[in-house]
C-alpha cells in the first residue's frame, strides 16, 4: 500500500483555543479538522506544516514539537501518514487554499462541531484537548 507523507498542526492561541479548518475537499469534506496536508518534494515535515497552516489560514506559526502520527485511508487508495506537530500561533485565521472556513475554537465549540474521524480521540491520546475537555 502506498504511503502518502502528510503533516498536521495542533495550534493553540494565547487563550488556549484550538485552530480548526472546515475541509472544502475530500477526504472529510465539510468536517472540521486540523490544518495540514501533503508534503511537497524536498520539504521537511516542519517546513510543510508551516506552509500548510499559512496556505489554509494565513497564519504564521512556530513549531514546538512533534506530538504523534495518525494514518487515514486516502481516496482512491493509499494511506495518508500524518505527522502532527504542536504549534503556537496568533492572529485571526482567514480560510484559504482548500479550507472552507478557519477559526480558533474553545473546548465547548469543539464539542459542537462535526469533526473528522478520530480527531478528538487523537487529541485526547496526546493530552492536547483544551482543559475543560480532559
Amino acid at each position: 500500500m502506498t504511503e502518502i507523507p502528510c503533516v498536521g498542526a495542533v495550534v493553540f492561541d494565547d487563550t488556549n483555543r484550538l485552530l480548526l479548518v472546515k475541509r472544502a475537499n475530500p477526504p472529510a469534506q465539510g468536517m472540521w479538522s486540523l490544518p495540514g496536508g501533503r508534503l511537497e518534494s524536498g520539504e521537511t515535515a516542519e517546513q510543510g506544516v508551516v506552509r500548510e497552516v499559512c496556505e489554509e489560514t494565513g497564519l504564521v506559526i512556530e513549531v514546538e514539537r512533534e506530538v504523534g502520527t495518525v494514518q487515514r485511508m486516502a481516496p482512491g487508495g493509499g494511506t495518508y501518514v500524518i505527522r502532527d506537530f504542536l504549534c503556537i500561533g496568533s492572529g485571526e485565521p482567514v480560510a484559504g487554499d482548500d479550507a472552507a472556513d478557519a477559526r480558533f475554537v474553545t473546548a465547548s465549540q469543539l464539542r459542537e462541531l462535526p469533526t473528522s474521524e478520530g480527531l478528538v480521540e487523537a487529541l485526547e491520546a496526546w493530552n492536547l484537548l483544551p482543559a475543560d475537555l480532559r
